[in-house]
């Protein structure tokens, strides 16, 4: 019988067992049997999803909702018989706090993009300069630009270097992650490119294709009423047969013939004929101890975030009308980077509608080194203070919930897509049935982690 050891038991490694012995439970007559071991180095499965809950209040330590655009996810829902607790957001105005108070983003902007000479023109984040220069788009043509070529130079040709400081950066580089300059067309938003070659302007663009942004309605993330732990523990549950591991860690996988010597910390040692490494980039660098690889692995790049809920005994009411969150410009007189309302935004949070906000603070912020080493109790001071500023809220919190994601989080910078096929060619070469899987490589959402592990999945099932 053949091995497949899954090392990683955040979103993707499960994706991939439950997959895989879905498949193999489904063509049972056609394929080898195997057997299927999950380790995880913690206690519990998850990775970076995993849900709190204090005072009254649900909180989300990393990611706290799916996008529903991704149409993988829904079958993987109905399947784990979680229809039933599916929670959508609500909807209301974002905002950007700079110059010492809140303004509104255009509603109809796309990650801060107008979509109309309406929303262009009235816009209060940009001056009447600004607009004005913004106007080139419609009438300047792309003579070279491609998808490989950073999006913020891109985005500067076309609509102006104070539209996308003031109102796009703000909210793309929240999204990524990173500085524009750095991200490519094609690691973040590609379908610019092909709207501003066929219609001649990012705007008509945008205008043309509305309905696709539009689509599901105010609907555009969801979660489940107990949290996003509940997809996890929902995985868990469908994994009979599977040898699960947990709180064990992966040293070190060898060639061992034609197999794979698996070591764990515990000394026990697995012999695999397949093995998934979905694990961080450097964690996967360390367990093959290969210099040809080390190259390329030393090239991706991950960032970093602080994360910080703040319950109150207060009202939800106490925030601005209508809004669910705000993102800071750079230079403001607040250290946090993006203020999500969270019990505005996901009712499920808090059932006897009291306020609770998080705070994010990311590596790309001035402070960040200051920060990291900042005890708990000193970055709820620091989260308390950007909540009075940004807010005029002063209340003592009931509830607080700070999480460190150091070095966690990937970075798509311009050359990753050109070093992850790099990798994949040596991997095939010099390790033959080692897959890498995650969100280091293939995308960083919930869904785009499920749909690797699937994919994953179908290529081992398929040998099997």
């Amino acid at each position: 019988m053949k091995t497949v050891v899954i090392i990683g038991g955040g979103i993707t490694g499960l994706s991939a067992a439950y997959y895989l012995r879905r498949t193999l439970n489904q063509y049972s007559g056609q394929t080898e049997p195997a057997n299927i071991i999950l380790v995880e180095a913690e206690q519990t499965l998850g990775g970076k999803m995993r849900t709190v809950y204090d005072g009254g209040f649900t909180m989300e330590s990393g990611a706290d909702s799916i996008v529903t655009r991704k149409t993988n996810v829904a079958p993987l829902i109905q399947e784990l018989n979680l229809a039933d607790q599916v929670v959508y957001n609500a909807t209301g105005i974002s905002y950007i706090y700079t110059d010492g108070r809140l303004k509104q983003i255009p509603k109809d902007a796309v990650f801060g993009i107008p979509t109309s000479i309406e929303s262009l023109a009235t816009t209060e984040l940009v001056s009447a300069e600004g607009k004005v220069e913004a106007l080139k788009d419609l009438y300047t043509p792309n003579e070279h630009f491609t998808k490989n070529d950073s999006v913020g130079a891109f985005l500067e040709a076309f609509l102006g270097k104070e539209f996308v400081e003031k109102q796009i950066a703000p909210v793309l580089s929240g999204v990524y992650s990173g500085k524009l300059s750095d991200l490519t067309i094609a690691s973040t938003l590609p379908y610019l490119i092909d709207y501003k070659n066929e219609y001649g302007s990012l705007i008509k663009g945008l205008s043309e294709n509305r309905a696709k942004f539009q689509s599901g309605g105010q609907k555009k993330f969801m979660s489940f009423q107990n949290g996003v732990s509940a997809l996890i523990d929902a995985l868990e549950q469908q994994l009979t047969g599977t040898e699960i591991v947990k709180g064990v860690r992966a040293e070190s996988v060898a060639k061992d013939g034609s197999r794979y010597a698996v070591t764990l910390a515990d000394g026990r040692v697995i012999d695999a004929d397949y093995v998934v490494l979905g694990t961080m980039h450097y964690a996967a660098q360390q367990l093959l101890a290969d210099p040809v690889l080390d190259q390329d692995f030393n090239q991706l790049k991950n960032s970093s975030m602080i994360s910080v809920y703040v319950g109150f005994d207060l009202p939800d009411a106490e925030l601005p009308a209508d809004g669910t969150g705000f993102i800071t410009a750079d230079g403001s007189d607040i250290t946090c980077n993006a203020c999500t309302w969270t019990s505005r935004k996901w009712e499920h949070t808090s059932r006897e509608r009291k306020l609770l906000v998080r705070l994010f603070y990311k590596s790309s912020n001035p402070r960040y080194d200051e920060l990291v080493q900042l005890s708990e109790g000193e970055l709820l001071n620091v989260a308390l203070e950007d909540i009075r500023k940004s807010l005029g809220i002063t209340g003592e919190p009931v509830t607080h919930e700070v999480t460190k994601w150091h070095n966690v989080m990937p970075n798509y910078h311009i050359k990753h897509h050109s070093i992850v096929k790099e990798l994949e060619q040596k991997m095939a070469e010099r390790f033959p049935n080692i897959y890498l899987a995650g969100c280091s490589y293939y995308g960083v959402g919930i869904p785009d982690c499920i749909a690797n592990g699937e994919q994953t999945a179908y290529k081992i099932a398929a040998q099997l």
